[in-house]
């Protein structure tokens, strides 16, 4: 990998933050009796997902981020007109026009004149999210910001397609930003478009599939989602461990300075790799994706309240935060949050 550009802001920090789950449970019993137990227990066993939730048929991820942000707004107490922008980060918007964060601005009451506009990213899409509203409100453009970010991959996987089939579960969380004079986060982002056709919906944009043309999608629906798992595994090793390394010596704060380590939730085998390679203590590594699956772009901060939702509250903790995989796209940051008045899990 090659870098990424770097990146300091300040004047911001994060007020709050909301996680919401699907009610719907999905264990493994399912898969075996549709792949075989034999085929489950290899899948899972490069995977770590137990379980993983996934929404009900016509739901979306505007719906979960829709009663992620009511339940932050009301226990944050802010007032409808003193929010100035919503960012909805996500690849599985409702519509290809509008954007998502036009319809969540109006879901949520927020006053007309309201900054609202949607970023395609996935894996990496928390830190990248979390550098552009912070930036708009140090740069004096927001006063207050609600980062939408979440993905409903569920609604585009092959359901006979077992490596993605079991791998993916459906989440949507809205975190709001404001301004503190104290606030100070460190970001590092990039992308390399050379991988971007290992992880990819090849049809439902303008562009229409050709079909043979990549002889991977050969009998396979182009309207679900094909990963090459082989690739995204070697460009993760290849490039997560050189950005974690930078992100430390970006923020001048060493590695034993933080408190919690929270890499974007792949595949359990590959991220103990990782926390391995980067010499990092495991009982700062905290997982959720045996409980919850990979949530896409929003892995981050679901393991925020899922996992570390008490520390949160309770005070300021020092968080390293890396998202990497569609795209190529990466993003790290290094920053203090907490404590938080509310930081939480809720099902809808």
């Amino acid at each position: 990998m090659n870098g990424g550009r770097e990146a300091k802001v300040a004047g911001a920090r994060i007020a709050g933050l909301v996680s919401c789950l699907p009610r719907e449970q999905v264990d493994n019993a399912g898969f075996a009796e549709r792949f075989g137990q034999a085929a489950v227990d290899e899948v899972v066993k490069m995977i770590g997902v137990q379980s993983r939730r996934r929404v009900a048929p016509g739901a979306t991820t505007r719906d979960l981020c829709r009663a992620a942000g009511a339940r932050l707004l009301e226990g944050l107490g802010w007032p409808l007109d003193s929010v100035d922008a919503v960012i909805f980060v996500s690849q599985t918007p409702d519509y290809r026009l509008p954007a998502s964060a036009c319809a969540l601005q109006a879901d949520l009451a927020l006053p007309p004149g309201c900054i609202a506009f949607d970023v395609n990213l996935g894996c990496s899409g928390y830190p990248y999210g979390l550098w552009l509203a912070q930036g708009m409100v140090a740069g004096g453009a927001a006063r207050r910001v609600l980062l939408a970010v979440g993905d409903t991959v569920s609604r585009i996987v092959d359901p006979q397609d077992r490596a993605t089939a079991m791998l993916f579960g459906d989440a949507g969380t809205v975190t709001a930003i404001e301004a503190d004079p104290d606030g100070e986060a460190y970001f590092i982002l990039g992308s390399d478009g050379r991988g971007a056709a290992n992880l990819i919906v090849p049809e439902g944009g303008f562009r229409a599939h050709v079909a043979g043309a990549d002889p991977r999608l050969d009998g396979r629906d182009p309207a679900a989602l094909y990963m090459d798992g082989g690739e995204i595994f070697n460009f993760t090793l290849r490039s997560v461990p050189p950005l974690v390394a930078r992100t430390f010596e970006h923020a001048g704060v060493p590695p034993e300075e933080h408190d919690a380590y929270l890499f974007h939730q792949a595949n359990l085998f590959m991220l103990k790799h990782l926390a391995k390679k980067s010499k990092l203590p495991p009982e700062k590594v905290p997982f959720n994706i045996d409980r919850y699956g990979n949530t896409s772009s929003a892995s981050i901060p679901l393991l925020m309240t899922t996992d570390l939702a008490e520390a949160l509250r309770g005070g300021a903790r020092r968080l390293a935060m890396f998202g990497f995989g569609v795209g190529y796209s990466w993003a790290s940051a290094s920053l203090s949050v907490g404590p938080l008045p509310i930081c939480e899990t809720i099902e809808a």
